[in-house]
């Protein structure tokens, strides 16, 4: 896969995240789409299908944080969804995400792509300090968790745009930087704390990068979704 806007379908039912993405039917490039823990939790496993049916890509945002015979476990049954991308926390520990790999890999040897969350976009040096008495640099921290991903086999990582040059430099090229905390330059940050515009985050060399309310929010989802391609890709 190559470099893509991933629209963070964040609805709390069938209903709505399906009449959103009819809005895209004429689109000539169907819409890369998360599907997180609010859509997931309420509509199960048969929403992934659903949309994955309607030819969508489908990275799968269930955040996976366990022992790690419980997430090898849950990952071999998310394996059988078709999915393109899901993720876990870097912090359950290379052994975790060992697991993890282990689990997702189906038995003909395919798997969907894994990445580990580092630091949430929402995460500041203070809070992070604060509330999970974790000292070092943010930045630090952020390449650390990345290189013990790389080190499990993942393929990538869940970072702020912010990081992504570092995680890059630490850990490859190849190595895939996802990236929330998007917004555009004339957009509210909402409650993201380490944000960059879909230009910037081209710049700093993200592969996908992760926009959720300024386009499902916006009055064209279409047009802001075509706004984001453009700034990123072109």
């Amino acid at each position: 896969m190559g470099k893509d806007v991933i629209i963070a379908c964040d609805f709390p039912s069938r209903q709505e995240v399906l009449a959103f993405l009819n809005r895209f039917a004429g689109e000539e490039r169907k819409p890369f789409v998360k599907i997180g823990m609010e859509l997931f939790y309420a509509e199960g496993p048969e929403i992934v299908r659903e949309i994955k049916a309607r030819g969508h890509k489908i990275f799968l945002d269930l955040k996976l944080h366990d022992i790690p015979n419980t997430v090898m476990k849950a990952m071999r049954v998310l394996s059988g969804l078709d999915v393109d991308l899901c993720n876990l926390h870097a912090a359950g520990t290379v052994a975790m995400m060992k697991a993890a790999l282990e689990g997702l890999t189906r038995p003909d040897g395919t798997r969907p792509l894994l990445i580990a969350v580092t630091q949430l976009t929402s995460t500041d040096q203070q809070s992070m300090e604060e509330d999970l008495l974790i000292r070092e640099p943010i930045e630090k921290v952020v390449r650390h968790y990345a290189q013990k991903a790389r080190e499990a086999g993942l393929d990538g990582v869940v970072c702020s745009p912010r990081e992504s040059a570092e995680v890059k430099e630490a850990c490859g090229k190849e190595f895939l930087t996802v990236t929330p905390g998007v917004r555009f330059a004339d957009g509210d940050t909402g409650d993201q704390k380490r944000v960059m515009t879909p230009a910037q985050a081209k710049e700093i060399g993200s592969d996908y990068i992760v926009v959720g309310r300024p386009i499902t929010g916006a009055a064209d989802p279409v047009a802001a979704y075509r706004r984001c391609l453009a700034e990123f890709l072109d």
